[in-house]
Order: structure tokens, then sequence, then C-alpha cells
């Protein structure tokens, strides 16, 4: 459950555990110490004394469900492994955590779209089930618009101008610039923007799809969370079935993908 985790984030597992078996007097840690210390550690600390309305609750249950219902039959997103609707640190009324299979290290287009459209299931749910959106969805509107402008400005994914990086390093971050200096005219720019546009609003509209097709899924883990509050991957499988794809190997080193939450 930890793959891309640098070496100081799993020694922060290893202390939080110990510390979790140590107030619960246990004299050796276990594995359930572990997984909530890695879930402490990715999504923040449990606030159960947080209390929200009833319709908030709703709310959260099915955008939570969107995420994992979308995760779990889109290719390139990464398997769920648990759901909750308990709210934790960092402001977040709910989470779906999924983590990689093995550490990633190259990602291909279909993959990052995927990303995209496991991001948008939240608030494609909350369309879906209340006719309206809220601002629930701000955490992944702006992970979304940060992988689909990568796609288009540095890993030359864009359809009208394939293969051409749209940035060049700046070495020395003159005047605050930082690491990359835009060369790009206005033109490009406005292209940019129609591109990033399209990209999002097609993965939206695929998620609506797929949960359209799948309401009864998303009505009976809507349910089951309101019911239990936390399901895991067990009880995810119960309800959706196997996963119908498997995700490809990676191909060599590069950058490596850690555990995601959506909230």
């Amino acid at each position: 459950q930890t793959p891309g985790f640098a070496g100081a984030e799993i020694a922060n597992v290893c202390n939080e555990a110990a510390l979790l078996a140590s107030r619960k007097g246990k004299e050796k840690i276990d594995m359930s110490d572990f997984q909530e210390a890695i879930e402490r550690v990715i999504a923040g600390l449990e606030k159960k004394n947080k209390l929200i309305n009833e319709h908030e609750r709703q709310v959260v249950a099915y955008h939570e469900s969107g995420h994992a219902i979308v995760g779990h039959f889109t290719p390139g997103a990464d398997p769920v492994q648990k759901v909750s609707i308990v709210p934790r640190g960092m402001g977040a009324l709910g989470y779906t955590l999924q983590t990689p299979l093995e550490d990633r290290y190259l990602m291909s287009r279909s993959e990052l779209l995927g990303k995209i459209k496991g991001l948008l299931g939240g608030r494609a749910a909350e369309e879906i089930v209340f006719g309206e959106i809220s601002t629930g969805a701000s955490n992944d509107l702006e992970k979304v618009a940060q992988i689909a402008r990568n796609m288009i400005i540095i890993y030359g994914m864009s359809k009208r101008v394939p293969n051409l990086s749209l940035v060049e390093k700046n070495q020395d971050g003159f005047l605050g610039q930082g690491p990359y200096t835009p060369r790009r005219s206005e033109k490009i720019e406005q292209m940019i923007d129609e591109e990033v546009l399209e990209i999002i609003q097609t993965c939206y509209e695929d998620a609506k799809r797929l949960l359209r097709e799948k309401r009864d899924k998303l009505e009976e883990m809507a349910h089951t969370l309101l019911d239990k509050e936390v399901i895991n991957e067990e009880d995810i499988i119960k309800i959706l079935g196997p996963r119908p794809v498997e995700k490809e190997k990676p191909l060599k080193q590069s950058a490596k993908q850690s555990p995601r939450v959506e909230k």
C-alpha cells in the first residue's frame, strides 16, 4: 500500500503505527496499525466530532461513490481500496483512497485521461443525483486542471500541435519564474485553454455516462456508505464486482506515482 512513498514517508508511517499500537496498549505493531497510519499520512486525522447535516452527508456519500465507481471501471485509474465519509484533516468531508499496484514510472495518455475521469466522478455523481453541483469538488478540479495542462504543455499530448513541448527550462528562475519559462504566443495560449477545456469536458461527459449506466451501483454504494461510513476493498468488490480491466505494466523508470486521495 505504499508504492511511490519516499523513505521519509515510510518512516512517518512506521512511527505513526508505533504510536497507535502504544496508545492501544499493544506489545507489537500489527497490520491494522500500519493501515491506519498510512491513511493518517495520506489523508490526515479522522474528525468524527465534526458534525455535518444529513443532506451534506448524502452529497458526500454520492460524491465519494462517484469517485469509486468511475475509478473502478475506468482504464488507467488505480484500484480503489477504501471509501469513507468520515471527515478527515485538511477540510475533507470524505475521501476515496486509491493506490497503484506497484511503483509507476511512465503514464500513457489514456491513463492520464482515466485519472481525470476518476477525479471528476464525484462532481458527476452530484449532478446526476441532485441535479446540481456543490463546492465539494474544488480540490478535484485543481488536480484535473493541472493534469490536463501538463498533458498539453509539458508532455506534448496536444491534438493540434502533437509532440511539441511548450515550455523550456529556466535554470536560474529569474524574477521568480520558476523552473519553466513560457515561450508561447497568444494564439498558442488560446489553443492550450481550448484543448484543456475539451479534455476536461469530454472526460466529465464520459464520467456521467458511466455513472448513468451504473446508477444501481451508485445507489447501492452510497446507501452502504451512509449506513457503514467506511467501506473497504472487499465491500467494494462485492458491490461493483471485479475490475473489468488490467492495468498495463510500467515500461521503464521516470517519475514515481504515489497513492492518491480524492475528496
